[in-house]
């Protein structure tokens, strides 16, 4: 059987392309969807990504907030509050380490009201 000749360059170029080796490819060309993930050796899986995701819960003149760290680096976490009342000492949380698929709790106080919490991200090295 022999090919027409609109078909013939058509099919050269299929086989040319599907004997391309693996790494010729373009990196958002899916090949297979099992096909190992490319990470280089050393380097970080996913980069851009970091910090772990934080619930604070007020309740009176107490704080207690829970943080998890979903990604591979490990974030450095700090509570701080802010007293709603002139006299009442503004306090900064000792720092805790939230490995990787951790959690941490962290907690804090007021004498009287709280007007504002918020929780401080850095990477540790």
């Amino acid at each position: 059987m022999r090919l027409s000749r609109s078909l013939a360059p058509l099919s050269v170029a299929l086989v040319l392309v599907l004997s391309l080796p693996y790494d010729a490819l373009p990196y958002d060309t899916p090949v297979h969807a099992n096909a190992p993930a490319r990470v280089e050796a050393g380097a970080s899986p996913s980069p851009g990504r970091f910090g772990a995701s934080c619930r604070t819960a007020v309740r009176g003149s107490r704080v207690v907030a829970h943080c998890h760290n979903p990604y591979v680096d490990i974030d450095r976490v700090r509570l701080h509050i802010e007293c709603a009342r002139w006299w009442d000492i503004d306090t900064d949380g000792a720092p805790a380490d939230v490995w990787p698929a951790m959690t941490v709790r962290l907690t804090g106080r007021c004498w009287k009201e709280i007007r504002s919490v918020w929780i401080s991200h850095q990477k540790a090295r």
